[in-house]
């Protein structure tokens, strides 16, 4: 297949936001990939390389100056070899080799493929063609069920695999994806919602747990072999050794858990998610790490056990598969009850605990891994407060043309200027889009490069749900999760909240209503 043909269903993708039309887009495109092509352009139209990070950035495509090809000749196996080339290129002036190869690939691009490989490097695309769409795609494509598609998905922990797998060898190729140990699978996700009345109504008798703040940890037991994966699907064994030892202690002989690992304070609170993770990027002194910085697990369920795959099984009974096993110091906090008083009781007891919130469950769920469905609910509190908008960023894909990316400020008395706090483009409508764009390049006071910085005039309502420590910005600290809820035009720069406030926010784990 040409290069041009997959950028040009890239831009159809990007301008339709019909999930019937885009299903059929990716579909058609994916029915013409040759055996070589698959898994290169099923990774394109999700938009990332097979490569990964490659050695270029911004500086490098800024120096990439050369004329467009006149007619697209570029096909998608010549492409891929020039990013495995630039992937593989190490050692002294690898710069400068790289720089060469890739102004080699552009001669021969049209602008509409220079414009997509740079988006490609940078991991700009935003087409939509993600996993959970891209599964559906393969099984139109394939005429295979889309259910057994997504499992295979899930049991891979990678869409390219199995669009590989199903495209060559349909069913036959389907079948070869089953949960294995020492294979990750993708973790099941949970979606928000405003408390345990709601998740009591939609589940009747519900399963509430601790929600922790940890990092997602799935580990894989065979004798006294144990392997422990990130929620990325990175083995992170050799770092984690008190979760290892936890586990071989276990009276089993195979096992897959699902759980999360954190950090406690002396005084039995937990650190923060920023000081957890302190322990996953560290590959020396671990033994040290382990003495100043212990970590602790807490496993929530049990998704294999002495051969038997249990993910098709509803969630109770998984979960007395996890306790029949484990002690009770290893599993997480958990209440079944679809008592309203009690569920708001528990909620209050994890808050006051120190954790972010609650989980609630569904009792007769199967485990969905890699979905984000209503099986699992997450309740915890959502802080708000007003900043002041002090740059924005040009958008991508179906945001192309409009500024999206917000750069958001607290208001400093002691100086008169604004303190950054961290960007957010979640929660912004398309009106809200064409809205913000009108207004802010009205108070366009410079550029650089796809930022557009303004004057501080413009309060918007930030939702989130946790200051952390940041050395990126200068106040030391940045919003988690944050997203836009409105803009208050009620309101002006000197009545935004203060980095005073913030850090009382962050002091306190708590937020002030605003009014």
């Amino acid at each position: 297949m040409l290069l041009f043909e997959l950028v040009s269903a890239h831009q159809r993708l990007s301008t339709t936001r019909s999930r019937r039309k885009k299903l059929a887009e990716l579909a058609r495109c994916l029915e013409r990939l040759t055996e070589s092509e698959t898994g290169v352009g099923v990774r394109y139209l999700s938009g990332e390389l097979p490569q990964g990070r490659i050695g270029l950035g911004p500086a490098v495509l800024r120096r990439i100056d050369v004329s467009a090809a006149p007619t697209p000749t570029l096909t998608l196996d010549t492409t891929d070899g020039a990013f495995s080339r630039i992937a593989g290129t190490r050692g002294p002036g690898s710069q400068e080799a790289r720089q060469r190869e890739l102004a080699g690939l552009f001669r021969q691009a049209t602008g509409e493929e220079q414009d997509f490989l740079r988006k490609l490097i940078l991991g700009e695309l935003r087409q939509g063609a993600l996993d959970g769409l891209m599964a559906e795609a393969i099984a139109q494509a394939t005429r295979l069920p889309a259910a057994q598609v997504r499992r295979a998905v899930m049991l891979s922990g990678a869409i390219a695999p199995v669009a590989e797998a199903v495209l060559r060898r349909g069913a036959e190729g389907l079948a070869a994806f089953r949960l294995e140990l020492f294979r990750p699978l993708q973790a099941m996700l949970a979606q928000p919602t405003d408390g345990p009345a709601d998740a009591i109504t939609r589940f009747g008798e519900t399963a509430f747990e601790y929600k922790l703040d940890g990092a997602r940890v799935q580990v894989h037991r065979d004798g006294d072999r144990v392997e422990v994966y990130t929620r990325q699907l990175h083995r992170v064994t050799d770092r984690v050794p008190e979760i290892v030892e936890a586990v071989r202690r276990l009276p089993v002989t195979q096992l897959v858990l699902d759980g999360e690992a954190l950090a406690f304070a002396p005084d039995g609170r937990p650190y923060p998610f920023q000081v957890t993770m302190q322990r996953f990027g560290r590959r020396i002194a671990v033994d040290d790490r382990k003495a100043t910085l212990p970590l602790s697990v807490r496993f929530f369920d049990c998704l294999y056990l002495n051969g038997d795959d249990l993910l098709e099984e509803p969630g109770q009974r998984r979960n007395e598969a996890l306790r029949s096993l484990l002690p009770p110091a290893l599993c997480v906090e958990r209440e079944v009850t679809g008592d309203l008083d009690a569920a708001d009781a528990f909620l209050h007891h994890a808050l006051s605990a120190g954790h972010e919130g609650i989980m609630a469950k569904s009792l007769s769920a199967p485990y969905q891994a890699g979905n984000r469905g209503s099986d699992w609910l997450k309740i915890k509190p959502v802080h708000t407060l007003d900043l002041v908008v002090l740059a924005a960023e040009w958008g991508s894909g179906r945001r192309a043309g409009r500024l999206s990316n917000l750069h958001l400020g607290a208001r400093d008395p002691a100086t008169g200027h604004f303190v950054m706090l961290g960007k957010t483009f979640k929660g912004l409508t398309d009106q809200m889009l064409d809205w913000q764009t009108e207004a802010l390049l009205a108070r366009e006071i410079g550029r650089d490069g796809h930022t557009v910085h303004v004057r501080p005039e413009l309060v918007v309502e930030v939702a989130f749900n946790e200051l952390q420590r940041s050395t990126q910005y200068p106040g030391g600290l940045a919003l988690r999760f944050a997203r836009v809820k409105r803009y208050r035009h009620d309101k002006g720069p000197t009545e935004a909240d203060s980095i005073a406030t913030v850090r009382e926010i962050h002091r306190h784990g708590f937020a002030p209503r605003n009014e």
